[in-house]
């Protein structure tokens, strides 16, 4: 899974270049006003408690489903919290595990399976909330192609991003679906997910998001079938979770949850109000990735539903759901060595 979902942006410059519409993600301004460094007077005279900072690390660029943390920083809820966060974008997603494992980050955003491979290759890191609870990531085929179950994919070409593990998801979907995975041809193209697709050198990709690159390409008039893995036997799994090192919740547990708290806050105000979240968000964006706002509104509608805990606290993690997910990815030979659900997160 390396390079894991930078494909994103790489699949919006490459529709830039194919004129498929405008280029569509975001950059930062900044994430909390430079003043605001707990200095302020507390109300009586006195100086208000010195803030306890914390550099969280995105999965990318600012978009809909960070919404509920610059909610909580607009709103005041990180503050009240006695944090000062600090929100960046690593300059590869590999990183983040990296960086949060060696100290240099405290909190990150990652994804699932990802923490289950590092935390097989050694890398002492844990998830410590799961943001969006279900996947996002589809096969897309062309409505066009005339594919309607996976099944049909049978002596057909499939794009992949140069990850093992959407080629997997792929043959337990046609195995799913009650298709022979070996009578499938994959090519290996890299980022160029959707012109593959456009120009019919494949007739169906694995790795473009639900709630980013499809209402993109609908919004350009390109009529798309879409299969959910879940629907096909790959388990229900979280799809962006937040983690921390093992030291790091040694050392800063409590900190942590405080953070948590104040999230929860966020994502119950952008639940309750999202059309006053996502503007804080648009306000943030950089000129040179700028949102569509359109965009942005119907990929927070696909999320929320996504992101609901059910009654749960925020984030809260099911052991079971990591054990279905450390199951298949050892089925599919996706682990260095073997994970134990209960030492790959925790519920703070």
């Amino acid at each position: 899974m390396k390079q894991m979902r930078w494909k994103r942006f790489g699949l919006l410059l490459l529709m830039l270049v194919l004129a498929l519409g405008t280029l569509v993600g975001c950059g930062q301004k900044g994430t909390s006003d430079p003043a605001d460094n707990g200095s302020q007077d507390a109300g009586d005279g006195s100086p208000a408690p010195e803030l306890t900072e914390l550099t969280v690390l995105l999965d990318w660029y600012p978009n809909a489903v960070h919404t509920f943390l610059y909610a909580a920083e607009k709103l005041g809820y990180f503050k009240e919290a006695g944090l000062k966060v600090n929100l960046q974008v690593p300059a590869e997603t590999n990183d983040a595990i990296k960086l949060v494992a060696t100290g240099k980050a405290d909190l990150a955003f990652n994804y699932q399976m990802q923490v289950a491979i590092s935390r097989s290759e050694g890398i002492p890191v844990k998830s410590v909330a799961a943001v969006v609870r279900h996947p996002l990531n589809r096969l897309f085929a062309l409505a066009s192609s005339g594919v309607t179950s996976p099944k049909d994919l049978e002596g057909k070409t499939v794009g992949y991003p140069s990850v093992p593990m959407d080629l997997e998801i792929v043959n337990t979907m046609v195995k799913g679906a009650g298709g022979d995975p070996s009578k499938v041809n994959f090519v290996d193209i890299g980022w160029d997910l959707i012109p593959a697709m456009v120009t019919k050198r494949v007739v169906a990709t694995i790795g473009a998001y639900e709630n980013h690159e499809k209402p993109l390409l609908e919004k350009e008039g390109i009529e798309l079938v879409t299969f959910n893995p879940v629907d096909y036997n790959v388990p229900d799994y979280y799809e962006l979770v937040i983690i921390a090192s093992e030291e790091g919740i040694k050392q800063k547990g409590d900190v942590f949850k405080k953070f948590l708290e104040a999230a929860a806050k966020g994502q119950e105000y952008t639940k309750n109000n999202p059309e006053e979240a996502l503007r804080i968000l648009l306000d943030q964006q950089h000129a040179d990735f700028e949102l569509d706002a359109e965009i942005e509104q119907k990929s927070l509608a696909i999320l929320l539903p996504l992101m609901d805990t059910e009654g749960e606290p925020f984030g809260n993690q099911s052991e079971a759901i990591w054990k279905e997910v450390i199951d298949w990815l050892k089925e599919h030979n996706q682990l260095s060595n073997d994970v134990d659900p209960k030492e790959v997160f925790v519920n703070l």
